[in-house]
């Protein structure tokens, strides 16, 4: 079957619309129709595979959280991307990774933007977390038994033997709007060889690793030096895959270690996205995007590079400072040595996204005391929201960064400090 060149692969009930799209990125579009590069648009467009879960995700968030419906991604409504990694094993993939069965979710991030653009959270979900997972849809009809396993096993159990993308990512879905009480408003499913081309496409990703890392040949042939250097696709994609070996973590051969790699890669990526003057460099600019489009399946929103340039607006102001990572606080699992549970300190993570309130090292500081009186006699130190009384934030990850959190902010705010940058992250 041939694809239909004016629309995304799997496009079954996409009808794109740009009437709420913002009037500078819409004026931007009809400039580009009338000049006769449409074509630019609808190759853009159907580079991107459309994940439709309309009707497939079954459960809510817990009746305990508080939630906001989610709205336009563009009018500054607080945004929860849900990325999911597969390590699908179809030709490409089983070059680069060796054949294995089922359809498995790889890394699971959950990608919190707040509604004023002023910061981000990334929140890392370990794969090996032993969960209680709720009934899902599956593609054959039915739906999946409840049932204790690990968390990366949504993914598997929604793809069913039929393998089906829209299906396993509704199941994630479900299994983390169950667990959390978070709403997820868009959702995004990257295959590993899409890595490959985004990393290629960006000219590598620059990172200064505090010592060798080697994977042990059992599983892969990555051997990266100490130092300074430039991850290629490949390579990246061994770096964020990698779990034995020495170096980094690996040594333990740890879900966990693996996550604080990952994390360190997408901070990297981030800088060097953000360092790139991609506006004055069309040809880049146009090959970053065919690769990114190219890359993942999204929700239908996600799904149309209209949508995703006014959103890329958005987020251009954000100083990557604000951009925090976080892991999930976890505890060995009683029942078994090699998988984790999550403690109670995150509930407090989820919390925090459903209202859309910043981590503590990004809250503003409480104000000062007046004259007279003594430090926190006022109880000030709830001012912003999920912010504790009396909790003071660390020195120099942050904690004077509250200044653009929105209209209204105290003048008296310090600017955001340098960046917390994780091992493994350049620090120029």
């Amino acid at each position: 079957m041939t694809q239909d060149p004016a629309g995304p692969r799997h496009a079954r009930t996409l009808r794109p619309s740009v009437a709420r799209v913002p009037a500078l990125v819409l004026t931007g579009v009809l400039t580009l129709l009338a000049s006769g590069a449409a074509a630019v648009y609808l190759d853009l467009r159907g580079q991107i595979d459309v994940s439709d879960v309309s009707g497939l995700v079954l459960a809510t968030p817990r009746a305990d959280a508080t939630t906001a419906a989610p709205g336009d991604p563009f009018a500054g409504d607080a945004m929860n991307v849900l990325v999911m990694g597969t390590d699908l094993r179809d030709a490409e993939n089983v070059a680069l990774a060796g054949e294995a069965e089922g359809m498995r979710s790889d890394t699971t991030m959950l990608v919190h933007v707040a509604g004023d653009r002023t910061w981000a959270e990334v929140v890392s979900i370990p794969r090996d977390s032993l969960v209680e997972l709720p009934e899902c849809a599956l593609p054959g009809g039915g739906r999946s038994k409840p049932r204790t396993t690990m968390f990366n096993e949504a993914f598997s159990i929604g793809a069913g033997p039929e393998q089906d993308v829209d299906h396993a990512a509704a199941c994630t879905i479900n299994a983390v709007q169950a667990l959390t009480g978070v709403t997820v408003t868009h959702h995004v499913v990257v295959r590993m060889t899409g890595v490959i081309d985004v990393v290629d496409a960006l000219g590598g990703v620059r990172m200064c690793l505090p010592e060798p890392v080697d994977e042990s040949p059992r599983y892969g042939d990555l051997h990266l030096p100490a130092g300074e250097q430039r991850l290629d696709g490949r390579q990246a994609i061994g770096f964020l895959r990698a779990r034995h070996g020495t170096g980094m973590g690996l040594e333990l051969g740890s879900d966990l270690t693996r996550i604080a790699r990952q994390q360190a890669f997408v901070q990297s990526a981030v800088r060097e996205l953000l360092g790139k003057d991609l506006l004055g460099d069309v040809d880049e600019l146009y090959g970053v995007a065919r690769a990114v489009l190219g890359s993942l399946s999204a929700d239908p929103q996600l799904a149309d590079p209209v949508r995703l340039a006014a959103l890329a607006s958005s987020l251009r102001g954000m100083d990557r400072s604000r951009i925090v990572f976080t892991e999930v606080p976890v505890s060995t699992a009683p029942s078994d040595p090699n998988r984790v549970v999550w403690t109670s300190a995150a509930d407090e993570i989820w919390q925090r996204l459903a209202s859309d309130a910043p981590p503590p090292q990004l809250a503003p500081p409480p104000p000062a005391a007046p004259p007279g009186e003594s430090p926190g006699g006022t109880g000030g130190g709830d001012e912003a929201p999920g912010g504790s009384a009396g909790v003071t934030p660390p020195p120099g990850d942050g904690s004077g960064a509250g200044g653009d959190d929105g209209p209204g902010q105290s003048e008296a705010i310090t600017p955001p400090p340098d960046d917390t940058l994780l091992p493994g992250v350049c620090a120029t």
